[in-house]
């Protein structure tokens, strides 16, 4: 019999599922109060894991926040937990949606326009 990798650890052939960044893995987190604070941010977050990196986009004229939020991990099963944990839960009373930062908006449908349209028989 074959022996059977199990978890895949190690083996970076995986072209789908999230990108790594060169530091960590990074987390969206979008529908951020417009008065929340890098800690409060950081309180929720750093259940999971330590927050190697935040980034909270901040509005410069208002001072507010813009909405939005980057969380970095260094671990990958530590940025799926706060996803999973934290995706549709209240932060100040909002409703946060929290996913992996690579998934861009529009980017996956891109190329299915020419998809069916002159099937051939093989």
């Amino acid at each position: 019999g074959g022996a059977e990798v199990e978890g895949g650890v190690g083996s970076s052939s995986s072209t789908t599922g999230p990108q790594r960044s060169v530091e960590g893995w990074i987390v969206f987190v979008t529908g951020v109060h417009e008065e929340a604070q890098e800690d409060d941010i950081l309180d929720a977050f750093s259940e999971y894991g330590p927050v190697k990196n935040l980034h909270l986009n901040l509005d410069r004229r208002t001072g507010f926040c813009k909405g939005y939020a980057l969380v970095e991990y260094e671990n990958y099963t530590e940025a799926q937990d706060a996803i999973n944990a934290l995706h549709g839960t209240e932060l100040l009373g909002n409703t946060v949606n929290v996913d992996w930062a690579f998934v861009k908006p529009a980017g996956a449908g891109s190329n299915s326009s020419h998809d069916g349209r002159h099937r051939r028989r093989s």
